[in-house]
């Protein structure tokens, strides 16, 4: 099978993005892995196709998977960079909507950037111990639109992501799906640097969205943050995250920043 494609990043996260909305491609998770891996394929953490809105609660749909072949409900950077793909190869110049696993997202350009409205998070829970191979750990969660820890350090640089974040990942804590895992060093007010270890890519990523947006609503939270909140992430970029809260509540959550084109070509698959 060839499968023409396009390779986006979102702050350094990256995809692989399919136009499928004649339903032609068909594809199964071994495939989908092959796709993502980097030594055999075009190499990235998730894969995003455009089709059809079937329940036409929304513009389009998408289909969203993780490096692994899993699927996901939602991502942060991923949902900037379909964004911008559905406007590049539809010519739409406004704002878009898709739907997801976690609900209609809408998206609007302004310039470079694209801001996406996401579902209100819900699964709040601060100040939660968890004994790991470290310590004990003091844990916050949240789910926005994927579930995710959030742990506050003093130098996310010293933190060893890899080895602590797998063992949070699937932590009897966060069972039986487990968690996404976000360190956050606080910068200033409303700054913050993030280091983020995905469930479904199963490693460290150069930046996640989702993620990025839970380190900052709990911020907010934790530090009393007001928005909007900006997050460094390990690509590089910073992502701004603004959010309305009242009440204990969060909603109107949107996450700007780039979304740009790598490459487009032809894949034997």
């Amino acid at each position: 099978m060839r499968l023409e494609f396009t390779k986006m990043n979102g702050a350094g996260n990256d995809f692989v993005l399919l136009d499928n909305r004649d339903g032609r491609v068909h594809l199964n998770p071994s495939q989908i892995v092959r796709l993502c891996d980097r030594q055999r394929g075009v190499g990235a953490d998730g894969l995003l196709i455009l089709i059809p809105c079937a329940s036409g609660s929304a513009d389009w749909a998408w289909a969203f998977y993780n490096s692994d072949g899993s699927t996901a409900d939602m991502c942060g950077n991923g949902a900037r960079c379909f964004a911008r793909f559905i406007q590049k190869i539809t010519g739409v110049q406004g704002a878009v909507s898709f739907e997801t696993g976690a609900g209609v997202i809408r998206a609007s350009f302004v310039g470079e950037a694209v801001s996406v409205s996401l579902t209100s998070p819900g699964a709040i829970r601060l100040s939660e111990t968890v004994s790991t191979s470290a310590g004990p750990l003091l844990v916050h969660s949240v789910n926005t639109g994927v579930p995710h820890a959030v742990v506050f350090v003093p130098h996310v640089d010293r933190i060893p992501v890899a080895q602590l974040g797998i063992e949070l990942r699937g932590h009897s804590h966060f069972s039986p799906k487990g968690t996404n895992v976000n360190f956050v060093e606080v910068k200033e007010p409303s700054l913050i640097r993030v280091r983020t270890y995905e469930r479904g890519v199963e490693a460290e990523t150069l930046a996640c969205g989702t993620g990025v947006t839970a380190a900052a609503l709990i911020a907010s939270r934790v530090h009393g943050f007001s928005s909007p909140v900006k997050v460094l992430v390990q690509g590089g970029d910073v992502l701004e995250v603004r959010f309305d809260s009242r009440s204990g509540q969060f909603s109107d959550v949107c996450l700007s920043g780039p979304a740009d084109f790598t490459f487009s070509g032809i894949i034997e698959i």
